[in-house]
């Protein structure tokens, strides 16, 4: 049940990520100085300590901790509807909120009525930015995916990215969605919409949230004003074939649900032909016989996916 004293409920979804996590935690909290918060640590069966640290160190976060890996949009599902804030943040645990940034969303937010989810600006540990929002995937990002040509256009609108400029610029923009990494939602757009779907164990589960609040009647913005620090994808990195797997899997249910048989058939041809593509590359590299093995079976694992 919300509480509208409350303006602003974080949720954070940690995978052996300790330290972050704790730095994560640290920073969120020094916000309580401009802002009514609430924070929400849902732990997937750790092995770090993590749970226990959150306990001896952050007595005031309500923490869940899980007795086996859930998935990401599960993990945020069991939190969710705990949550008492005017708005939900769902927030990576390899992030650092910088001074204001989560005051500023919330302004954000407050100024702008049809506005049903933002993001903010993130950046690297060493201040360059990190493509923070997205436009909904094309089949030109599949095929860059798997073909990238040049730089330019990996880096270009083609490829789902907002121009650096419009970062530069200092002024909010709308765009299709933010990384799941800093999404915060207003309530009543996450109640048209409903929470996460359970069925994407992890990535593009922000970007079918976006589908459907947009689908709500909702806008979408980043607030570069802002600034959040993404050390990305530390928990993801472990298992870095099991995860290019997962994200296929994961782009597949995104495109049966939301897209139409003609794309989905065109998709299907341009990932095998970069499956097929991506094995050449690796063998002409030289990598070693067990890299290769695993990269292999990996590719193999995609390709029985897409059929």
């Amino acid at each position: 049940m919300s509480n509208p004293s409350i303006d602003l409920s974080i949720v954070i979804v940690s995978y052996n990520v300790c330290e972050l996590l704790a730095q994560c935690l640290t920073a969120a909290w020094a916000e309580a100085a401009h802002l009514q918060l609430e924070i929400l640590v849902v732990d997937n069966a750790s092995r770090d300590e993590s749970a226990a640290m959150v306990r001896a160190r952050f007595p005031q976060v309500q923490l869940i901790a899980n007795v086996e890996n859930r998935g990401f949009a599960a993990a945020n599902n069991q939190a969710f509807p705990l949550t008492r804030g005017r708005y939900v943040l769902m927030l990576n645990p390899d992030t650092q909120v910088q001074p204001g940034a989560l005051a500023t969303l919330v302004q954000f937010m407050d100024a702008h009525s049809r506005v049903g989810a933002c993001g903010g600006k993130l950046v690297y540990g060493d201040g360059t930015l990190q493509h923070s929002a997205f436009a909904f995937p094309t089949l030109a990002q599949i095929f860059l995916d798997f073909f990238p040509v040049n730089w330019r256009l990996t880096a270009s609108r083609l490829n789902g990215r907002y121009p650096r400029h419009a970062y530069a610029r200092g002024e909010p923009f709308p765009v299709d969605h933010p990384l799941g990494a800093d999404f915060l939602v207003r309530r009543q757009a996450a109640e048209q919409a409903g929470w996460l779907d359970d069925q994407f164990f992890i990535y593009c589960e922000e970007i079918d949230w976006a589908l459907r609040i947009k689908r709500a009647g909702w806008q979408i913005w980043c607030v570069p004003q802002a600034v959040i620090v993404h050390h990305e994808a530390q928990s993801t990195r472990q298992f870095r074939e099991a995860m290019f797997v997962e994200l296929w899997r994961a782009r597949k249910r995104l495109f049966e649900k939301h897209y139409s048989r003609a794309f989905r058939w065109a998709a299907g041809h341009i990932v095998r032909a970069g499956l097929a593509n991506a094995a050449r590359q690796m063998r002409a590299r030289g990598v070693t016989q067990d890299e290769l093995a695993r990269r292999v079976a990996a590719y193999q694992q995609v390709r029985a996916l897409w059929g």
